[in-house]
């Protein structure tokens, strides 16, 4: 599916930010998401972009996701952050939205809205880790949003858009990103293309 581009905000997304979304995503062959943390400032039309939180649990796994939902909201709310937007992972295929993607941001992005119909962007974001496609090891990361559909036709799809981000490198990494990287390594089966990784998580945390 392609992406037109057109976007009437501006999205600034934080180093650590990309880093514990591109991990979560390495750590298995099966699609992982999460929710993207920061805040939307009315005066500049900028979206940035402070946090990932990891859904700790399989992207269809109903049972859980109340609880997971409920302890990221919670952590938006400590660190002072509003809810900004999601992520997911197509581990072998293009980083571009499918039509359940689609179909998903909107939701998003009416949620965020909210009744009063006030603008708040939600940005989507794709990681594609292991895409043949992908040029080296770097993984393929696609920011977008949906441009809802006419008001004359409301029941076709909207237009995918791509995002043009600002990628802003954080001056450390936080311990807090660490632990998060830590505690996801281990709730899955130990590979040996983890040990080395988790070895030096857990050297620079202890």
């Amino acid at each position: 599916m392609a992406l037109n581009k057109f976007q009437p905000f501006h999205v600034s997304i934080s180093s650590n930010t990309l880093l514990l979304l591109d991990f979560h995503s390495h750590l298995t062959r099966s699609e992982v998401v999460g929710y993207l943390g920061g805040r939307w400032d009315t005066n500049s039309q900028l979206l940035t972009v402070l946090r990932a939180f990891p859904c700790r649990s399989r992207l269809k796994d109903t049972e859980t996701a109340a609880s997971v939902e409920e302890e990221i909201y919670h952590s938006l709310f400590l660190r002072g952050l509003s809810l900004v937007g999601w992520y997911h992972s197509h581990p072998f295929s293009p980083a571009l939205p499918s039509l359940q993607d689609i179909e998903s941001q909107m939701d998003y992005q009416l949620k965020l809205q909210g009744s009063d119909n006030s603008f708040q962007p939600c940005l989507g974001l794709i990681c594609a880790p292991y895409f043949r496609g992908n040029h080296g090891a770097q993984s393929t990361i696609c920011p977008f949003w949906i441009m809802p559909p006419a008001e004359h036709r409301p029941n076709d799809y909207g237009i995918p858009m791509e995002v043009e981000v600002k990628f802003v490198q954080d001056s450390f990494l936080a311990n807090d990103i660490l632990h998060d990287m830590a505690s996801l390594a281990a709730r899955i089966p130990k590979d040996a293309r983890f040990e080395a990784v988790l070895d030096q998580i857990y050297r620079v945390l202890s």
